[in-house]
Protein backbone atom coordinates (compact mmCIF):
# COMPACT_ATOMS: atom_id res chain seq x y z
CA UNK A 1 0.00 0.00 0.00
CA UNK A 2 1.40 3.40 -0.85
CA UNK A 3 2.44 5.75 2.55
CA UNK A 4 2.03 8.85 0.08
CA UNK A 5 0.97 10.56 -3.04
CA UNK A 6 2.37 13.56 -4.05
CA UNK A 7 0.28 15.55 -6.16
CA UNK A 8 1.72 18.33 -9.04
CA UNK A 9 -0.67 19.83 -10.97
CA UNK A 10 1.30 21.95 -13.48
CA UNK A 11 1.08 24.36 -16.40
CA UNK A 12 3.73 25.74 -18.77
CA UNK A 13 6.35 24.46 -16.10
CA UNK A 14 9.22 23.22 -18.96
CA UNK A 15 12.27 23.98 -17.10
CA UNK A 16 11.07 23.11 -13.44
CA UNK A 17 10.15 19.63 -14.01
CA UNK A 18 13.63 18.27 -13.80
CA UNK A 19 15.11 19.98 -10.95
CA UNK A 20 11.41 18.95 -9.25
CA UNK A 21 11.37 15.21 -9.78
CA UNK A 22 14.74 15.25 -8.54
CA UNK A 23 14.53 17.42 -5.26
CA UNK A 24 11.07 15.15 -4.65
CA UNK A 25 12.95 11.69 -5.32
CA UNK A 26 16.25 13.22 -2.86
CA UNK A 27 13.50 14.55 -0.13
CA UNK A 28 11.83 10.62 0.15
CA UNK A 29 13.41 8.24 -1.70
CA UNK A 30 16.07 6.62 1.15
CA UNK A 31 12.92 7.59 3.72
CA UNK A 32 11.46 4.63 4.12
CA UNK A 33 8.32 5.94 3.12
CA UNK A 34 6.49 4.08 0.00
CA UNK A 35 5.00 6.91 -2.26
CA UNK A 36 3.89 8.54 -5.27
CA UNK A 37 4.08 11.33 -7.35
CA UNK A 38 1.34 12.13 -9.53
CA UNK A 39 1.99 14.95 -12.53
CA UNK A 40 -1.31 16.53 -13.57
CA UNK A 41 -0.12 18.52 -16.71
CA UNK A 42 -2.80 20.94 -17.37
CA UNK A 43 -3.10 21.63 -21.13
CA UNK A 44 0.68 23.10 -21.15
CA UNK A 45 1.24 24.98 -24.39
CA UNK A 46 4.59 24.65 -23.61
CA UNK A 47 6.82 20.48 -23.42
CA UNK A 48 6.00 20.53 -19.55
CA UNK A 49 4.32 16.84 -20.52
CA UNK A 50 7.37 15.86 -22.73
CA UNK A 51 9.37 16.90 -19.47
CA UNK A 52 7.48 14.59 -17.49
CA UNK A 53 7.64 11.73 -19.83
CA UNK A 54 11.23 11.70 -19.96
CA UNK A 55 12.02 11.97 -16.90
CA UNK A 56 9.42 9.31 -15.92
CA UNK A 57 10.45 6.72 -12.71
CA UNK A 58 8.97 3.82 -11.41
CA UNK A 59 6.83 5.62 -8.96
CA UNK A 60 5.72 8.54 -11.05
CA UNK A 61 2.68 8.91 -12.92
CA UNK A 62 1.75 11.54 -15.91
CA UNK A 63 -1.81 12.06 -16.26
CA UNK A 64 -2.78 15.09 -18.96
CA UNK A 65 -5.55 16.65 -19.65
CA UNK A 66 -7.55 17.58 -22.71
CA UNK A 67 -6.90 21.01 -22.49
CA UNK A 68 -6.80 23.60 -19.43
CA UNK A 69 -9.08 23.11 -17.04
CA UNK A 70 -7.91 25.17 -14.33
CA UNK A 71 -5.50 24.06 -11.41
CA UNK A 72 -8.62 22.98 -8.94
CA UNK A 73 -9.45 21.24 -11.77
CA UNK A 74 -6.29 19.58 -12.66
CA UNK A 75 -6.08 18.97 -9.02
CA UNK A 76 -9.06 16.49 -8.46
CA UNK A 77 -7.99 14.51 -11.38
CA UNK A 78 -4.50 13.81 -9.42
CA UNK A 79 -6.74 13.25 -6.56
CA UNK A 80 -8.95 11.03 -7.73
CA UNK A 81 -5.96 8.84 -8.89
CA UNK A 82 -4.16 9.18 -5.89
CA UNK A 83 -4.07 5.56 -4.15
CA UNK A 84 -2.13 6.47 -1.36
CA UNK A 85 -2.95 6.56 2.93
CA UNK A 86 -1.98 10.60 2.78
CA UNK A 87 -1.86 12.90 0.13
CA UNK A 88 0.43 15.82 -0.46
CA UNK A 89 -0.40 18.75 -2.70
CA UNK A 90 3.11 20.73 -4.06
CA UNK A 91 3.33 23.48 -6.48
CA UNK A 92 5.48 22.61 -9.51
CA UNK A 93 7.22 26.26 -9.39
CA UNK A 94 9.69 25.10 -7.86
CA UNK A 95 9.11 27.40 -4.98
CA UNK A 96 7.72 24.66 -2.29
CA UNK A 97 10.73 22.76 -0.63
CA UNK A 98 9.58 18.93 -0.71
CA UNK A 99 11.88 18.19 2.19
CA UNK A 100 9.34 20.03 4.45
CA UNK A 101 6.89 16.58 3.38
CA UNK A 102 8.57 14.29 5.87
CA UNK A 103 8.24 16.87 8.27
CA UNK A 104 4.31 17.83 7.77
CA UNK A 105 4.04 13.78 7.57
CA UNK A 106 5.41 12.91 11.19
CA UNK A 107 3.60 15.58 12.34
CA UNK A 108 -0.01 14.44 11.29
CA UNK A 109 0.59 10.99 12.45
CA UNK A 110 1.90 11.96 15.39
CA UNK A 111 -1.28 14.65 16.28
CA UNK A 112 -3.73 11.97 14.37
CA UNK A 113 -5.14 15.13 12.68
CA UNK A 114 -6.69 15.35 9.29
CA UNK A 115 -4.55 18.11 7.18
CA UNK A 116 -1.38 19.67 8.02
CA UNK A 117 -0.89 22.76 6.28
CA UNK A 118 2.00 25.18 5.22
CA UNK A 119 2.91 28.84 6.12
CA UNK A 120 5.36 30.45 4.19
CA UNK A 121 7.36 31.80 6.62
CA UNK A 122 9.96 33.93 4.50
CA UNK A 123 7.67 34.02 1.42
CA UNK A 124 9.58 34.91 -1.49
CA UNK A 125 7.61 36.70 -4.05
CA UNK A 126 6.19 40.76 -4.91
CA UNK A 127 5.20 42.69 -2.12
CA UNK A 128 2.77 44.91 -3.78
CA UNK A 129 1.39 42.13 -6.67
CA UNK A 130 1.53 38.76 -4.33
CA UNK A 131 1.84 39.18 -0.52
CA UNK A 132 -0.30 42.20 0.57
CA UNK A 133 -3.24 40.89 -1.97
CA UNK A 134 -2.38 37.53 0.00
CA UNK A 135 -2.49 39.02 3.60
CA UNK A 136 -5.92 40.83 2.66
CA UNK A 137 -7.86 37.67 0.59
CA UNK A 138 -6.26 35.85 3.54
CA UNK A 139 -8.11 37.75 6.12
CA UNK A 140 -11.26 37.69 4.23
CA UNK A 141 -11.01 34.35 4.31
CA UNK A 142 -11.39 33.44 7.69
CA UNK A 143 -13.96 35.88 8.25
CA UNK A 144 -15.92 34.59 6.11
CA UNK A 145 -15.19 30.99 6.56
CA UNK A 146 -14.95 31.11 10.30
CA UNK A 147 -11.63 29.17 10.24
CA UNK A 148 -8.09 30.11 11.11
CA UNK A 149 -6.26 28.90 8.43
CA UNK A 150 -2.90 31.45 8.06
CA UNK A 151 -2.02 30.72 4.73
CA UNK A 152 -4.33 29.40 2.38
CA UNK A 153 -2.29 30.41 -0.48
CA UNK A 154 0.54 28.06 0.32
CA UNK A 155 0.84 25.01 -1.93
CA UNK A 156 2.05 22.26 0.20
CA UNK A 157 -0.16 20.35 2.38
CA UNK A 158 -0.60 16.75 3.53
CA UNK A 159 -4.09 15.40 4.17
CA UNK A 160 -5.74 12.07 5.34
CA UNK A 161 -7.02 10.61 1.76
CA UNK A 162 -10.21 10.33 3.18
CA UNK A 163 -10.36 13.81 3.67
CA UNK A 164 -9.34 14.94 1.08
CA UNK A 165 -11.29 12.89 -1.40
CA UNK A 166 -14.61 13.45 0.15
CA UNK A 167 -14.17 17.40 -0.81
CA UNK A 168 -16.30 19.15 -3.71
CA UNK A 169 -13.55 20.80 -5.68
CA UNK A 170 -14.13 23.04 -8.64
CA UNK A 171 -13.91 26.94 -9.54
CA UNK A 172 -10.63 27.98 -7.54
CA UNK A 173 -11.19 25.80 -4.85
CA UNK A 174 -7.80 24.86 -4.33
CA UNK A 175 -6.66 27.51 -2.57
CA UNK A 176 -9.37 26.85 0.08
CA UNK A 177 -8.71 23.06 0.65
CA UNK A 178 -7.69 23.36 4.30
CA UNK A 179 -10.49 25.61 4.99
CA UNK A 180 -12.85 23.57 3.31
CA UNK A 181 -12.41 20.50 5.22
CA UNK A 182 -12.13 22.57 8.32
CA UNK A 183 -15.73 23.92 8.11
CA UNK A 184 -16.38 20.15 7.56
CA UNK A 185 -15.16 19.43 11.11
CA UNK A 186 -11.88 18.19 10.45
CA UNK A 187 -8.45 19.37 12.49
CA UNK A 188 -6.08 21.39 11.15
CA UNK A 189 -1.95 21.88 11.98
CA UNK A 190 -0.33 24.76 10.60
CA UNK A 191 3.33 24.50 10.19
CA UNK A 192 6.08 27.10 9.01
CA UNK A 193 7.40 25.86 5.74
CA UNK A 194 10.29 27.27 3.54
CA UNK A 195 9.79 29.23 0.59
CA UNK A 196 12.29 29.54 -2.65
CA UNK A 197 11.82 32.29 -5.22
CA UNK A 198 10.74 31.62 -8.81
CA UNK A 199 13.89 30.81 -10.78
CA UNK A 200 12.38 29.42 -14.02
CA UNK A 201 8.87 30.14 -15.92
CA UNK A 202 6.26 32.92 -14.73
CA UNK A 203 3.67 33.19 -12.01
CA UNK A 204 0.27 31.82 -12.90
CA UNK A 205 -1.14 34.27 -10.10
CA UNK A 206 -1.99 37.46 -9.89
CA UNK A 207 -4.47 40.22 -9.14
CA UNK A 208 -6.60 39.42 -12.34
CA UNK A 209 -8.11 36.38 -10.03
CA UNK A 210 -9.26 38.39 -7.44
CA UNK A 211 -13.07 38.59 -8.44
CA UNK A 212 -12.88 34.54 -8.33
CA UNK A 213 -11.48 34.13 -4.90
CA UNK A 214 -14.30 36.62 -3.97
CA UNK A 215 -17.13 35.00 -6.07
CA UNK A 216 -15.98 31.18 -4.44
CA UNK A 217 -16.14 32.82 -1.36
CA UNK A 218 -19.71 33.87 -1.67
CA UNK A 219 -19.99 30.49 -3.16
CA UNK A 220 -18.34 28.40 -0.29
CA UNK A 221 -20.32 30.59 2.83
CA UNK A 222 -23.55 29.77 0.80
CA UNK A 223 -22.50 26.45 0.57
CA UNK A 224 -22.07 25.66 4.10
CA UNK A 225 -25.14 26.96 5.14
CA UNK A 226 -27.89 26.17 2.44
CA UNK A 227 -26.70 24.22 0.01
CA UNK A 228 -28.98 21.06 1.41
CA UNK A 229 -31.52 23.81 1.98
CA UNK A 230 -31.61 26.71 -0.70
CA UNK A 231 -35.06 27.15 0.26
CA UNK A 232 -34.48 28.34 3.78
CA UNK A 233 -32.58 31.06 2.40
CA UNK A 234 -34.57 32.34 -0.87
CA UNK A 235 -37.96 31.20 0.75
CA UNK A 236 -36.88 33.70 4.12
CA UNK A 237 -35.54 36.72 1.34
CA UNK A 238 -39.06 36.26 -0.57
CA UNK A 239 -41.60 36.39 2.10
CA UNK A 240 -40.06 39.30 3.93
CA UNK A 241 -40.06 40.99 0.02
CA UNK A 242 -44.21 40.05 -0.06
CA UNK A 243 -44.51 40.80 3.10
CA UNK A 244 -43.14 44.55 2.34
CA UNK A 245 -44.78 45.07 -0.71
CA UNK A 246 -48.35 43.00 1.10
CA UNK A 247 -47.76 46.70 3.88
CA UNK A 248 -47.30 49.04 1.13
CA UNK A 249 -50.34 48.15 -1.12
CA UNK A 250 -52.48 47.66 2.23
CA UNK A 251 -51.64 50.80 3.15
CA UNK A 252 -52.71 52.33 -0.02
CA UNK A 253 -55.47 50.58 0.26
CA UNK A 254 -56.80 52.50 3.30
CA UNK A 255 -55.61 55.72 1.69
CA UNK A 256 -57.84 54.85 -0.97
CA UNK A 257 -60.89 54.29 1.17
CA UNK A 258 -60.57 57.40 2.99
CA UNK A 259 -61.40 58.90 -0.53
CA UNK A 260 -57.25 59.67 -1.67
CA UNK A 261 -56.16 59.43 -5.00
CA UNK A 262 -53.36 56.93 -4.94
CA UNK A 263 -52.83 56.68 -9.02
CA UNK A 264 -49.64 57.04 -10.56
CA UNK A 265 -47.80 56.95 -6.94
CA UNK A 266 -44.47 55.80 -6.85
CA UNK A 267 -44.71 53.89 -4.03
CA UNK A 268 -47.59 51.67 -5.62
CA UNK A 269 -45.57 50.83 -7.94
CA UNK A 270 -42.82 49.85 -5.42
CA UNK A 271 -45.41 47.51 -3.96
CA UNK A 272 -46.40 45.67 -6.95
CA UNK A 273 -42.70 45.43 -8.10
CA UNK A 274 -42.23 43.83 -4.56
CA UNK A 275 -44.97 41.63 -4.53
CA UNK A 276 -43.73 40.05 -7.90
CA UNK A 277 -39.97 39.91 -6.54
CA UNK A 278 -40.78 38.19 -3.55
CA UNK A 279 -42.50 35.37 -5.63
CA UNK A 280 -40.14 34.91 -8.53
CA UNK A 281 -37.51 34.76 -5.33
CA UNK A 282 -39.42 31.84 -3.74
CA UNK A 283 -39.76 29.95 -7.56
CA UNK A 284 -35.69 30.26 -7.72
CA UNK A 285 -35.67 28.71 -4.37
CA UNK A 286 -38.39 25.96 -5.03
CA UNK A 287 -35.96 25.55 -8.82
CA UNK A 288 -32.71 25.33 -6.63
CA UNK A 289 -33.96 22.81 -4.34
CA UNK A 290 -34.61 20.28 -6.65
CA UNK A 291 -31.41 20.77 -8.89
CA UNK A 292 -29.82 20.20 -5.23
CA UNK A 293 -32.25 17.12 -4.63
CA UNK A 294 -31.55 15.88 -8.40
CA UNK A 295 -27.40 16.42 -7.47
CA UNK A 296 -27.64 14.29 -4.28
CA UNK A 297 -29.11 11.29 -6.35
CA UNK A 298 -27.26 11.19 -8.99
CA UNK A 299 -23.24 11.81 -9.93
CA UNK A 300 -22.47 14.41 -10.92
CA UNK A 301 -19.61 14.67 -13.65
CA UNK A 302 -16.07 15.18 -13.30
CA UNK A 303 -14.71 18.88 -13.60
CA UNK A 304 -11.73 17.25 -16.29
CA UNK A 305 -11.19 15.18 -19.25
CA UNK A 306 -8.26 13.12 -19.68
CA UNK A 307 -6.07 12.67 -22.66
CA UNK A 308 -3.90 9.92 -21.49
CA UNK A 309 -2.05 8.44 -18.60
CA UNK A 310 1.61 7.21 -18.42
CA UNK A 311 3.42 5.37 -15.73
CA UNK A 312 6.64 3.56 -15.76
CA UNK A 313 7.17 0.49 -17.86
Amino acid sequence: MVNLSVIVAVYNEEDNIKPLITSINNALLNSGIKYEVIFVDDGSADNTAKMIRENIGRNITLIELKRNFGQTAAMKAGIDHASGEYIATLDGDLQNDPEDLLMMLDLIKKHDSDIVTGIRADRHDDYFLRKIPSVIANFIVRKVTHTNIKDNGCGIKIFKSSILKELPLYGERHRFLASLAAMDGATVEQVEVKHHPRVHGKSKYGLGRTMKVISDLILMNFSRKYSQKPMYLFGTIGIITILAGSVILLWLLIQKILGQDIWGRPVMILGVLLMFIGFQIISTGLILDLVTRNDYETNAAKPYKIKRVFRAE
